[in-house]
């Protein structure tokens, strides 16, 4: 066995070089609209055609990371007084499921953190990464929930397996004690209790949030 020399370089050392060439697009505002949505809508039409081109592995063009702040948890608390005002933020990868000039839609569990989150501060980031165009969406905005009419139909569109196994998650976190043994049991315990059921119901503790954007940034990567 090689012991590494004190001139030997960590397997990340070259991650400061790693670069590649931003030529796939340019951004000429003379020919932007005067609304960001419809820039938006074409940006994510072709997001979507380039990751269907590309094939499963490329991602999806509706997923998006949110970014929530919200009060700091007890294993959060390390004695340091600097911590924000009592705040950390947050973030995740959700799928937006809507958007329009009401704003963003996502999904969620609402016993989760990002809904903890959104309880103690209704306010939201979320950025949209398309590195097959080397394009990025930043949108920023309040939040507000999604009416529970509209979170109804969403979720008799889900196939039966997700419905089911939103009430198999009904733990404060959003999530299931027990690590994978935990989630089987729980989703085999959701399985068995609407198995005779034609149809699985939205679990009342499962909706959705809309972003209301009040600030909209259009990233396209040059060189």
């Amino acid at each position: 066995m090689t012991t590494p020399s004190a001139t030997t370089k960590p397997a990340h050392a070259d991650v400061a070089a790693m670069r590649q060439s931003y030529n796939l697009g340019a951004l000429d505002d003379s020919g932007l609209p005067t609304e960001p949505l419809p820039l938006f809508a074409h940006w994510f039409e072709e997001a979507r055609a380039a990751l269907a081109a590309a094939g499963p592995a490329a991602g999806e063009a509706n997923a998006a990371c949110l970014a929530t702040c919200g009060p700091l948890d007890e294993d959060d608390d390390d004695g340091n007084n600097d911590s924000g005002g009592g705040l950390r933020p947050t973030a995740r990868v959700v799928l937006v499921k809507g958007f329009g000039p009401e704003g963003f839609s996502f999904y969620t569990n609402r016993r989760s953190r990002k809904s903890r989150d959104l309880a103690a501060a209704p306010m939201a980031a979320l950025t949209f990464y398309w590195p097959a165009l080397q394009r990025s969406v930043r949108i920023e905005g309040r939040v507000r929930d999604v009416p529970d009419v509209e979170a109804d139909a969403y979720f008799a569109s889900r196939p039966r397996g997700s419905q089911v196994g939103a009430w198999a998650s009904q733990t404060q976190s959003g999530e299931v004690a027990g690590g994978r043994a935990g989630v089987d049991a729980a989703n085999a315990e959701a399985e068995e209790r609407f198995r005779t059921s034609e149809s699985v119901p939205r679990p009342p503790y499962w909706g959705g949030y809309i972003v209301v954007p009040t600030r909209i940034e259009f990233w396209q990567e040059i060189q």
